[in-house]
């Protein structure tokens, strides 16, 4: 086993994602938990497809796609045993989709109801809808990024936990059955 090598951080604090290729980037539960798994470290071919138990051949073509798109890079190589080594790391710390596209937020929750569905600890999952005043969502929304960001990684021995935030305005009930409404 190999030491790993030091690593920067991600080149960017933020990523707004918004190409198409990004979207159809997103649009593949693998390449999700890929970015998942990219959040804390760079790591090999071999590291994901350990990590995600997957095949390395998959994790390649996936991580070939995540780069095109500009959602990964090469942070680092090295040469091993007549090889090259390429390190993998997310282009951005954080990845901010403006306008969620359907496929991308499929892609996302199947990637998390995966992850879910593999954690050694009982998850915590909570769906609730609350009535609030624009100002109140906005206030709430930002609350709640504020807890993620501000939250205190604690010691590289300890578990990941993956965190995912979501506040929403629901859709409107569209009225009536196709009748207009004279009856």
């Amino acid at each position: 086993m190999h030491d790993q090598p030091s690593h920067s951080p991600p080149p960017e604090d933020v990523l707004e994602i918004g190409a198409p290729e990004q979207f159809a980037a997103l649009a593949h539960p693998l390449r999700q938990r890929l970015l998942f798994a990219l959040g804390q470290q760079p790591a090999t071919i071999s590291q994901l497809a350990a990590r995600l138990d997957a095949k390395k051949g998959n994790v390649a073509h996936h991580l070939k796609v995540l780069r095109e798109a500009g959602l990964v890079h090469v942070a680092e190589t090295r040469q091993v045993r007549g090889g090259t080594e390429q390190y993998y790391q997310r282009t951005a710390r954080h990845m901010v989709v403006a306008e969620p596209q359907a496929a991308g937020t499929a892609a996302m929750f199947a990637a998390v109801a995966q992850e879910l569905d593999l954690s050694p600890a009982e998850p915590h999952l909570t769906l609730r809808h609350l009535r609030l005043s624009p100002e109140k969502a906005k206030e709430l929304g930002e609350t709640l990024a504020g807890l993620v960001d501000d939250a205190e990684e604690g010691a590289e021995d300890q578990p990941v936990h993956g965190v995912l935030v979501t506040l929403y305005q629901q859709s409107r009930p569209t009225t009536g059955t196709g009748t207009t409404g004279s009856d």
